[in-house]
């Protein structure tokens, strides 16, 4: 047998063993592996789904001084390391000419053809496949950024064409020259808004179908994928397929960034990617992902994860991004047998030095390119890397540790074929955020909810600090922390806000009755406004109000609130969205007397703004709120939780209106000399008066609430701070509640009479059908029953005419009308008298 016969039989082997093993290996594991973390098996993957990472930035790392580690602490190869953990296709970058004019490096891995080479051909060798990503720019392409190369920046649209196509050709040519196994080729990296410096749809499909042409040239068995993101955005991913399907563009596979602290929910990208795949036959995929294992940063410059407004569903912890990484899995093995794999991005962009040693880390990535992006790159982005460059912002979502040794998180990959289990524990003691009224007495829960490693969901017992309780029993309107700790002794602190009253009717939407809301469409589009319960896109709670149009759009939702006391309010709301290029969005309170006005703005999926109009006097009781939307076609987001509190009474500097000329004064009439039937009077300066009204019992099932009140009052109900309902009295009286009420909840309740004036809150506990458990003020409790009995007394003297007693005298009747039936036909039985029926 000659040598070249011996090598062909040889790597025949190898590939058969490469092919075979995946096949086989998991099939043989019946229960999960021992291991550090817990990992769910994933139902339905198929032996070649594709479990990819993308290392773009490994060579200048390592050239840089970062070292890379097995699990038991040996220096090793990363691609060997990759490979062991399950992976088996690596995604590499590519720019076109990442120097300035003096050939430093613009950082961010100084991706150029030869790196790609490189790291392609050690991919290779450790029998993993090969992804490139040609940006077709010089630096970073995504959403924001699609700018030609430097020298394509004056080329005509048939001009780039063929410098897409050559260079496509040309660099694809050289990798399969080097043996790199090139199973997939991007063109293009999240070409949501352009590519190659073009915006029209037209004009970026011809350019897609250039390097699509050029792949096709070189080999039919490398895969084509177009890239995009955002599939959070309701109906983008649909117009991008149609778009494409519209010129004709030549493609295999529908990319999809996926970044759960941005994008949405796994479910929606499911859903998302499966309707791609079902309505134009395309392979689907998530070509990055990532999740954070630490709040902490490397290398002094600063990460992108955690963030504000940022929705991070799994704990940041080395578990929470093994479970993170295993549901995207999950979630693209669910399209079917079109969804092909995942890719996870950058897990190994470690720091190149600790945060003390700053201005060395600054020197190296100068240097050798490793860190996002360096000075130089100022010459081809002067707004972006030629502001913020500097190091990794993403070390603390590596696969290993600051110092190069593998996570177990990285065994995921493996993981997912097999299942993985180790010891329960607490992964992840959830925040203890609570809200009460001002004067309200101060309870807090037995236990804390928690998050154990293998996902399930539980409680704790805790014991809080008794000092700390005590103290803010009776404090005033703020925010107070109160330690506590559990029973194996981790410290637990809840923060515990006492606000005022919001007065806004289902502020958040939860209620199924949204007859308060009004919507005002004023472009005269069809609504572009729906209640939609979807969580992650509500600021809290399970709905929001959510807006989207594929037209130009303008609307104003809002609600009057009536019977307000006279007093200085604060109006706030919140909103997130985004694609709004054009619009004018607003927040507003309008009284009699003006209207207030605060401008706000959409910053992106879950990027909440608070927009809040303060120092809004009311004085006749009737304030109306709201939000304002105008903007441009595509433009989305959500509207929710709106508050009005009251600041304080009014004071003498209130804003007054141009003055109207005002009618000659009548002489006033004498006041009738009756002082004992005289009203006392009371200045809105003074303090709330005592509650004029008595409650029934309120149990679990109730959807009514009943009371006795004072005559011309009216009494409001709120739950949660949300006023729930109110009753105009004269003195039996009924609050309609559009829900059952629950045991334990806890019910404000206050009047407010003709003149404007406001009793005090009194609270009451949602009972247990079987005991009283009473209200939660026990002066309140005192007082009341005092009330119940003067008012009982008087009751029997003269019971008001009133609609309520009028049901009360029928149901009377027709009870002992029942009972003297009863008691007849029994008799006549007993007496032995028949009682004849008709059927």
């Amino acid at each position: 047998m000659g040598r070249k016969q011996f090598k062909t039989i040889l790597l025949l082997g190898i590939a058969a063993v490469t092919f075979i093993k995946p096949l086989n290996v998991f099939a043989e594991e019946e229960s999960p592996v021992e291991s550090e973390i817990f990992v769910e098996q994933v139902e339905g993957i198929s032996a070649d789904f594709i479990r990819g990472v993308d290392v773009s930035s490994v060579t200048a790392l390592e050239d840089s001084g970062v070292k890379y580690y097995n699990a038991q602490g040996e220096t090793q190869d990363i691609f060997t390391t990759l490979n062991e953990s399950g992976v088996n296709y690596v995604r590499v970058r590519v720019w076109n000419d990442p120097y300035d004019s003096n050939g430093r490096s613009y950082g961010g891995g100084g991706n150029d053809l030869k790196t790609a080479i490189e790291i392609g051909k050690r991919a290779t060798e450790n029998d993993m496949q090969v992804l490139v990503d040609f940006h077709y720019s010089d630096f970073w392409a995504d959403p924001a950024k699609q700018q030609a190369p430097k020298k394509w920046a004056n080329l005509s649209i048939e001009e780039k064409e063929t410098a897409v196509y050559e260079y496509t050709y040309e660099s694809l040519q050289r990798m399969l020259a080097e043996g790199i196994d090139v199973g997939m080729v991007q063109v293009g990296n999240e070409t949501n808004n352009g590519f190659v410096g073009e915006t029209d749809w037209e004009n970026m499909s011809r350019l897609f179908n250039a390097g699509s042409k050029a792949i096709r040239d070189l080999s039919v068995d490398i895969k084509v994928a177009l890239h995009f993101t955002n599939p959070e955005t309701a109906g983008r991913y649909k117009q991008y397929a149609e778009n494409l399907q519209t010129f004709n563009v030549d493609y295999d596979v529908f990319a999809s960034s996926y970044y759960p602290f941005w994008h949405g929910t796994l479910d929606n990208l499911t859903s998302v990617l499966k309707s791609v795949s079902d309505e134009y036959g395309k392979e689907v995929m998530v070509a990055e992902t990532s999740y954070a294992y630490t709040e902490e940063e490397g290398d002094g410059h600063g990460n992108t994860v955690p963030g504000d407004g940022q929705v991070t569903n799994y704990p940041l912890s080395v578990q929470g991004q093994a479970h993170s990484i295993r549901d995207v899995i999950q979630s693209v093995v669910n399209v079917g047998e079109k969804g092909i794999g995942v890719f996870y991005w950058e897990p190994a962009w470690l720091p190149v030095g600790t945060p003390e040693n700053l201005t060395s880390n600054k020197k190296l990535w100068e240097e050798y390119g490793s860190g996002w992006a360096s000075s130089y790159a100022a010459e081809y982005d002067p707004e972006d890397a030629g502001k913020w460059y500097g190091g990794s912002a993403v070390d603390n979502q590596a696969l290993f540790d600051f110092k190069g040794l593998p996570l177990p998180s990285i065994n995921v990959f493996n993981y997912v074929y097999t299942g993985a289990v180790s010891d329960k524990i607490i992964e992840e003691i959830r925040a203890v955020n609570l809200e009460f009224y001002s004067g309200e007495k101060i309870i807090l829960p037995e236990t804390v909810n928690v998050l154990y490693n293998n996902n399930e969901q539980g409680t704790e017992p805790i014991e809080w600090n008794q000092e700390d309780l005590e103290k803010i029993q009776k404090s005033i309107i703020g925010e107070y922390k109160v330690r506590g700790l559990l029973l194996d002794g981790t410290e637990v602190a809840a923060v515990v806000k006492i606000v005022p009253i919001n007065y806004v009717l289902n502020n958040s939407f939860e209620s199924n009755d949204r007859s308060m809301w009004e919507v005002e469409n004023f472009l005269g589009t069809e609504n572009p406004v729906n209640f939609q319960n979807n969580p992650s896109d509500a600021f809290s709670g399970q709905y929001s109000a959510h807006f989207y149009s594929d037209k130009m759009f303008g609307f104003k939702i809002e609600q009057s609130i009536n019977q307000l006391e006279p007093g200085v309010y604060s109006v706030q709301a919140h909103l997130q969205g985004g694609d709004a290029n054009d619009a004018e969005i607003y927040l507003y309170a309008e009284t009699k007397e003006k209207i207030y006005r605060a401008d706000t703005e959409v910053n992106g999926w879950a990027n909440w703004s608070g927009p809040e109009v303060e120092e809004v006097y009311v004085e006749n009781g009737r304030l109306t709120i709201g939000m304002s939307v105008k903007a441009n076609a595509g433009a989305w987001g959500s509207i929710d939780d709106f508050k009005v509190y009251k600041i304080r009474d009014l004071d003498n500097n209130i804003p007054e209106p141009e003055p109207e000329p005002e009618p000659e004064p009548e002489p006033e009439p004498e006041p009738e000399n009756n002082n004992n039937n005289q009203a006392p009077t009371q200045s809105t300066e003074e303090k709330l008066k005592p509650a004029d009204f008595t409650i029934d019992p309120i149990y679990e099932g109730d959807k009514m609430i009943r009371g006795q009140g004072e005559k011309n009052t009216t009494i409001y109900a709120s739950i949660d701070g949300e006023v729930i309902g109110n009753a105009k009295v004269n003195s039996p009286f009924e609050i309609s509640v559009d829900y059952d009420l629950q045991e334990g909840q806890k019910v404000g309740l206050y009047s407010v009479n003709e003149d404007g004036l406001r009793s005090e809150t009194v609270f009451y506990e949602v009972m247990n059908s079987r005991k009283m458990i009473g209200q939660l003020d026990p002066l309140a409790s005192k007082r009341v029953s005092t009330e119940e009995k003067m008012r009982t007394k008087d009751m029997n003297h003269s019971l008001p005419k009133t609609r309520s007693s009028g049901h009360l005298f029928k149901w009377i009747g027709i009870i002992s009308i029942s009972a003297g039936c009863v008691v007849l036909i029994v008799n006549k039985t007993l007496l032995g008298i028949s009682i004849k029926t008709n059927d």
